[in-house]
Parts: C-alpha cells; sequence; structure tokens
C-alpha cells in the first residue's frame, strides 16, 4: 500500500490490531503457502468494515480475491450486519480491487468512520438482507 499511497492514506491494520477482540482475520492457503488475507471488523449496530484484504502476488488474477470476499460477506451474513463497509484507493494498482468490489455489489458512499474520500482514498459499502 505503501508504494501506491502517501502513509497518512494507508489504513492497513498492524497484525496486533488483528488479533483484538473486534476483528476477525481470515487466510486463504494452498497448501502452506498464504494466498490472501482479509479482516472483518466490528462497527456496532449491525455494521463491519472489510480490513486488510489482500492477495499475495503470485495469486493475483487466480480468483484468491473474490473467494476471500464472499466468505467474508457471508460470514459477516451470518452474523446478521445490514451493512459492510470499506475503504481502498483510487491510484491505478487499485483499480482491480475496486472492480472486484462492484462486481460484488458494493457502490461508493460517503465517508465513513475516520476516512475522507479524496484523490486517494475511496469509500465503498454494501447493503445486506
Amino acid at each position: 500500500m505503501h508504494q501506491w499511497s502517501p502513509s497518512c492514506k494507508v489504513h492497513a491494520m498492524p497484525p496486533e490490531r488483528l488479533r483484538e477482540p473486534d476483528v476477525s482475520f481470515y487466510a486463504v492457503r494452498d497448501g502452506t503457502a498464504l494466498a490472501g488475507v482479509g479482516a472483518i471488523k466490528a462497527l456496532g449496530n449491525k455494521k463491519g468494515e472489510l480490513k486488510s484484504m489482500r492477495a499475495s502476488p503470485a495469486y493475483r488474477g487466480k480468483g484468491v480475491g473474490k473467494l476471500l470476499l464472499r466468505q467474508l460477506i457471508d460470514v459477516v451474513q451470518a452474523r446478521g450486519y445490514s451493512w459492510l463497509g470499506l475503504e481502498t484507493g483510487r491510484a491505478e494498482p487499485f483499480i482491480p480491487a475496486v472492480r472486484l468490489y462492484e462486481a460484488h455489489g458494493f457502490a461508493e458512499c460517503a465517508p465513513f468512520g475516520d476516512y475522507v474520500s479524496d484523490d486517494f482514498s475511496l469509500c465503498m459499502e454494501k447493503h445486506l438482507e
């Protein structure tokens, strides 16, 4: 993330934060290889946020992101969440992620939490049933 965004715009959680009770961390493995990771942060009020979603470079374009995103959506629906948000980048390297989110029903939304939508940051949301 740091190579494409100013450091003040990188909102990835540090490893120790991923262990907190309000965060659920998931990994996709191919045998012993780590193919991708993602997390759900509980926001309260039947809302959640996707955090730290990333496919390993060797697995990009091979469906890992789609698999992980579908799993995370299934988890929040099972929890009874009504809303799922995320923040991502607007720069060219983030376009595949934005397209993946759009293909799964996410749309641009107003900033939430401490985020600010600007030339670098894009907030997206999905209303769940």
